[in-house]
């Protein structure tokens, strides 16, 4: 038996005991499946999950994220239940099986102490978006994936929405989100950019036409004559050039800083790459943590880096795209939150195909921070400030 700060389970484990747990199970012909994540708020989405998790072997694990994981990943105000609270929760289940609390974002310590036979993971991810790091420690084990179909309308975010953001008042039906989804105050924006700012237009664009409740507080560049510095200013919102320093790929910390600086008296809820050509480096990432996105013009993984259209050109793809994702440490290697695709002809030169990744995302961008919008009301009842 296992106490986990205060809670006594005989089903909740450390690593090393799993380790143990694994061998006996596979030394006897039996397989031992993995699924991991926050649990937050347990509802029959997850049940049903977990019972279909438990049917592909013989015993289910449950990896639940701790506190200051959630934290990392869902913004400041979550988890809602504590890793205790959750961990007991989850061991009362009669289909699970064993239970184990994990400190970091990624599960793949779990992966590489425990070698499960089987990797379970719900049906929002494909094989392409899920975590590269944790796929070769489930490749190394030799572990089978299964994904998992999600039950629809039944979710995290819609149980919140049905619960009012956590006050027990229902939140207002929208013409835009649909009956029992949440209404979301706009989102404050804070826009990066190097060029032009095609997709700065499209997103301003697009909350003028009503398609996206944001406004956007700032526009930094951090190239002096940008054009997306005149377009800001062309519509009254505040246009701030940042010198990036000395590196080529990435501005110096205290230069970045500054960019923080702006960003937080601008109060933004959320940091948008419109064609911003530096290296996101500590300053920002541990600002606006799982808060800054990019859209990319390849279907990531393919072509990361520069011009990823002419290197799709060169290497003869029949289609490309573009994808919208989280920014971390690396390049172009942040969580995928959607892909958008179109064809690469035969005559296709660079700049065609780039013409035609380009409409789509005008399209997609607008579409994604929508999204992430009512997503975040619903889970937190507004969003995230810094």
């Amino acid at each position: 038996m296992l106490r986990v700060r205060g809670v006594s389970s005989k089903k909740i484990k450390t690593l090393a005991q799993l380790a143990q747990v694994r061998e006996e199970l596979a030394g006897s012909g039996r397989r031992l499946v993995l699924t991991n994540g926050c649990f937050d708020l347990l509802h029959v989405g997850h049940v049903r999950y977990l019972q279909a998790a438990r049917g592909l072997g013989d015993a289910l694990l449950v990896a639940v994220n701790g506190d200051a994981s959630v934290r990392a990943l869902k913004g400041p105000t979550r988890p809602v239940n504590t890793e205790t609270d959750r961990a007991e929760v989850l061991a009362a289940l009669e289909c699970v099986d064993y239970v184990t609390v994990f400190e970091s974002e990624r599960v793949t310590a779990v992966i590489r102490e425990v070698r499960p036979a089987i990797y379970a993971k719900g049906g929002d991810y494909t094989l392409e978006t899920l975590n590269p790091e944790e796929v070769g420690a489930l490749r190394e084990a030799g572990s089978d994936i299964h994904l998992l179909p999600l039950i629809p309308g039944k979710s995290t975010t819609a149980t919140l929405a049905r619960a009012g953001g956590g006050n027990g008042t229902p939140l207002p039906e929208s013409a835009e989100t649909g009956p029992g989804t949440a209404k979301a105050r706009p989102l404050r924006l804070g826009v990066l950019g190097s060029g032009k700012g095609s997709n700065f237009r499209a997103i301003a664009e697009a909350i003028d036409r009503g398609q996206l409740a944001a406004s956007v507080e700032v526009v930094i560049a951090d190239v002096e004559t940008a054009g997306i510095l005149d377009l800001a200013r062309a519509r009254g919102i505040r246009a701030e050039y940042v010198a990036p320093g000395k590196f080529r790929t990435r501005m110096e910390p205290q230069n970045e800083a500054r960019v923080v600086e702006i960003l937080r008296e601008s109060r933004v809820d959320l940091v948008v790459l419109a064609g911003f050509m530096r290296m996101i480096k500590a300053p920002l990432l541990e600002a606006f943590p799982r808060r800054i996105v990019n859209i990319h013009p390849s279907l990531l993984p393919q072509f990361p880096g520069l011009e990823a259209w002419a290197q799709a050109v060169a290497a003869g793809v029949s289609k490309s795209g573009c994808t919208v994702h989280y920014v971390d440490g690396g390049m172009d290697t942040g969580e995928v939150l959607a892909r958008r695709e179109v064809p690469a002809f035969p005559g296709d030169t660079a700049q065609t195909l780039h013409a035609r990744i380009q409409e789509a995302e005008h399209a997609l961008y607008p579409e994604v921070l929508a999204r992430l919008g009512r997503e975040w009301a619903a889970a937190e009842g507004s969003p995230e400030k810094s």
